[in-house]
């Protein structure tokens, strides 16, 4: 991959120090480049467990989420990347000894590799100020669930509800109607004394001790001051952006912006981050100096809501001039795009977006809708160093490649646009998946 030089013009960053500029094209270039959606991917059914594992350490996590509607969303980031892989490599690397990822409260819930387990003590331990609550709410659960996880596990919350003869309660927010023992579970996993071994067929977490469940080397080393946590999650957060804000950087681990910035200050006195400016952002940004700026991008991939490309909204604003919010928790009457809706990158620019369903009884890959983006919005798309927009009949075969790689991957049959499916794409991609 060619890279150039960043723009030598300077300007002044808040802090007075210089600060070279790079074009949006660039700033998106390096983004895309960091989280490794520019590499070439292994072939159909090469993909290893070394793939997998270079994969995570680069981008830092995957978050988890339940949702079902297409794939479980810690493994769609994998595809966008490495193509069509055998998902029980997840499941060995999450739920079998040695662990090499784990689960642990970081950008929400998220696999996360061991070592950056133990640099999230400090919000474990921040937890651990609701004991008492527990304690007056339900004395001598936590002693119980402890007990018997210690003996049992690892342990769901419904074996462990049984066991206790727990019901379920009036349902809370999102729908949750959670036991007793279950507040019990959760909350030992908040404080680090249960880890998540596995997690069932249903989705459903099983819980061990700790000591059962991350790997020794990682509970031997000493947790760091927390300062030094922060500075080391930022650290990853920048090589995962390539690019970002403070906003940026502290959303990845949903770190404080008073701790973040700090943290960003003594990376930019290390010479692990550079003060860059980039036109129309709006904020000052930090470059990982050991960032790649590519020339140019042939990245091809379908970004499920909670991709890491796409976490941060302001930034896919800013960077790529698409306002994008998650259907999913967003009333059927005020959708705009659909429930489950992918955007799709080609080249350097989100070109479509798309409503996904894999229909498991029909075994097809179904396009609910499908969206062009338009460049009119794009940052600096008319100045020097920016990639040219793809025409549409380009944009709709390479979607449609996508799509059906997808298709394989989830082991369906095909791809098939709904008769009513939404959007001025569409009745293009319908006829381009009739012609293949």
């Amino acid at each position: 991959m060619t890279t150039t030089a960043i723009s030598r013009r300077t300007t002044a960053a808040p802090t007075g120090a210089p600060t070279r500029a790079l074009t949006p094209g660039q700033a998106r270039r390096v983004a895309i480049a960091a989280q490794g959606l520019d590499r070439a991917r292994p072939a159909p059914g090469s993909v290893t467990m070394g793939h997998l594992r270079r994969l995570v350490e680069r981008i830092g996590l995957l978050q988890i989420d339940s949702v079902n509607v297409l794939a479980r969303a810690h493994l769609l980031p994998v595809f966008s990347r490495l193509g069509p892989y055998d998902v029980a490599l997840m499941d060995r690397a999450s739920g079998r000894s040695p662990r090499w990822i784990v689960e642990s409260w970081a950008h929400v819930a998220s696999y996360v590799p061991p070592r950056t387990y133990r640099l999230l003590w400090w919000r474990r331990a921040a937890y651990r100020k609701k004991e008492d609550h527990y304690q007056e709410r339900y004395p001598g659960l936590l002693e119980a669930v402890r007990d018997l996880v210690a003996e049992h596990g690892p342990v769901t919350a419904g074996e462990l509800h049984t066991v206790l003869g727990h019901e379920r309660g009036a349902k809370e927010h999102w729908g949750w109607n959670w036991t007793p023992a279950k507040h019990a579970l959760e909350h030992l996993w908040d404080v680090g004394e249960v880890a998540v071994a596995r997690r069932t067929s249903q989705f459903e977490r099983a819980y061990d001790v700790t000591e059962r469940v991350l790997p020794p080397a990682a509970l031997a080393e000493p947790a760091p001051a927390k300062a030094d946590a922060i500075r080391e999650l930022v650290r990853i957060a920048a090589r995962a952006h390539g690019i970002g804000t403070v906003r940026c950087l502290a959303d990845y681990f949903r770190t404080r912006t008073d701790d973040t910035t700090r943290a960003v200050l003594e990376l930019v006195e290390e010479g692990a981050l550079e003060p860059v400016h980039v036109p129309g952002w709006g904020r000052p940004a930090y470059l990982d100096t050991g960032a790649r700026v590519p020339r140019r991008t042939g990245a091809r991939a379908l970004l499920a809501p909670f991709d890491p490309l796409v976490f941060e909204r302001d930034r896919l604003l800013a960077l790529w001039g698409m306002h994008y919010r998650i259907g999913i928790y967003t009333p059927p009457a005020r959708r705009t795009h659909g429930y489950y809706v992918l955007p799709f990158l080609l080249g350097e620019h989100l070109v479509a977006r798309v409503d996904l369903k894999a229909d498991r009884q029909a075994m097809l890959l179904r396009v609910r809708s499908a969206f062009a983006e338009t460049p009119d919005h794009v940052p600096g798309l008319a100045r020097a160093g920016s990639g040219a927009w793809p025409a549409r009949d380009a944009v709709v075969a390479e979607l449609v490649a996508e799509l059906g790689e997808m298709a394989t991957w989830l082991g369906m049959d095909g791809v098939a646009v709904d008769l009513d499916a939404g959007g001025d794409l569409a009745a293009d991609v319908a006829r381009a998946v009739a012609r293949r």
